[in-house]
């Protein structure tokens, strides 16, 4: 590659952050809206419709009309949707929901990337909202956060478990517990999943989340069947389960943590016992361009949630299991054709028993 064509890669990251803002934007002062209800308006219209200047709606829509989403008719002067009238509106709403949770929790933050990294703290945070720790303490004391992050991983939760479920073991009557539950759902679907007489699933997440957590067993009528244990993965996981779920959490912590999280899994499974992982996962070829994992977890984990972490390759993880004492089983990568276009990560599931 040539010296000018690597300049002009560089010039796709300049422009990287006002793109992503102009687009969101055009969405959040409801544009796309009005002109999904009325074809034809002009800057001007839409201003009034929306309530700004038609010289800045004017200037938002040049690149909407440049990369196709929406059209402009020049004897007219009137927009209308282009390809975006193609596109269902879950489908968008799931999209924005990605765009509105990387506004809030990362563009802001990721100023301050690189004195992330020199610290391994979230420094963004704390400049930002005077937060010490991470993101997933922050969101418990700031709503715009919480709103951010938990619609999406509702989200993200409730699209991925059914994958998860249908390719992994939980014998019947098992003793489950579900690492890093947060408030409970993950226990909510491994038993709509896999109920069977006896099985009881244990949540497993700090003691402040158990309130919500209880709360949310009874509403779904399975207050006997489900429990919260609080605590903290670092200093010990409950024994004495036949499984363990990691869902969402490996991929947030460096080698070392990881390296825990698994040892004191170990401790707390029966011999024989089985975890079952779910984490995003980069391409085996680091260089493979329909991976976005690669493009948006470093800085996101490093400098928007955790100071560390972020997702490994697929044969790295069963490395960490084997090195943890564990049998890999399963290791299982879905498929990328079953993934939404607009969705980033790409996620496996990996599925070990406890070796004596």
């Amino acid at each position: 590659m040539t010296s000018h064509a690597t300049l002009a890669r560089f010039r796709e990251y300049m422009v990287g952050p006002s793109r992503f803002m102009s687009l969101l934007a055009v969405f959040e002062l409801g544009i796309v809206d009005r002109l999904r209800q009325h074809p034809g308006l002009t800057a001007a219209g839409l201003g009034d419709a929306v309530g700004a200047k038609p010289d800045a709606v004017e200037q938002l829509l040049f690149l909407l009309v440049k990369e196709g989403f929406v059209a402009f008719d020049e004897d007219c002067g009137g927009y209308r949707l282009d390809q975006l009238a193609d596109v269902a509106e879950s489908d968008l709403k799931r999209a924005l929901a990605y765009m509105n949770l990387i506004k809030v929790t990362a563009l802001r933050q990721l100023f301050h990337l690189t004195e992330s990294v020199r610290t391994g703290t979230v420094v963004g945070l704390k400049e930002l909202y005077g937060a010490e720790g991470t993101l997933y303490d922050a969101v418990a004391d700031h709503q715009d956060l919480n709103d951010a992050w938990l619609t999406l991983m509702n989200t993200v939760t409730a699209n991925i478990d059914p994958w998860f479920f249908a390719n992994i073991d939980v014998p019947p009557g098992a003793r489950v517990l579900d690492v890093a539950g947060n408030t409970g759902l993950g226990a909510i679907h491994t038993y709509q999943h896999k109920a069977s007489p006896g099985l009881h699933v244990t949540t497993f997440d700090l003691p402040e989340k158990e309130g919500e957590a209880l709360a949310n067993f009874t509403a779904h009528g399975l207050a006997e069947h489900l429990s919260f244990i609080g605590g903290n993965v670092f200093d010990e996981i409950p024994k004495g389960f036949d499984v363990v779920l990691i869902k969402h959490f490996l991929d947030m912590f460096d080698k070392a943590d990881v390296l825990k999280i698994l040892a004191g899994v170990h401790t707390s499974l029966e011999p024989g016992g089985q975890v079952n992982i779910l984490v995003p996962v980069y391409p085996e070829d680091i260089k493979d361009a329909d991976n976005y994992n690669v493009d948006f977890f470093p800085a996101f984990f490093i400098g928007a949630a955790m100071g560390q972490g972020g997702p490994q390759k697929l044969s790295t993880y069963q490395s960490w299991l084997e090195q943890s004492g564990f049998k890999v089983t399963k290791a299982l990568t879905k498929d990328s054709s079953e993934i939404p276009p607009d969705v980033i990560p790409v996620q496996a599931i990996l599925c070990a028993t406890k070796i004596a």
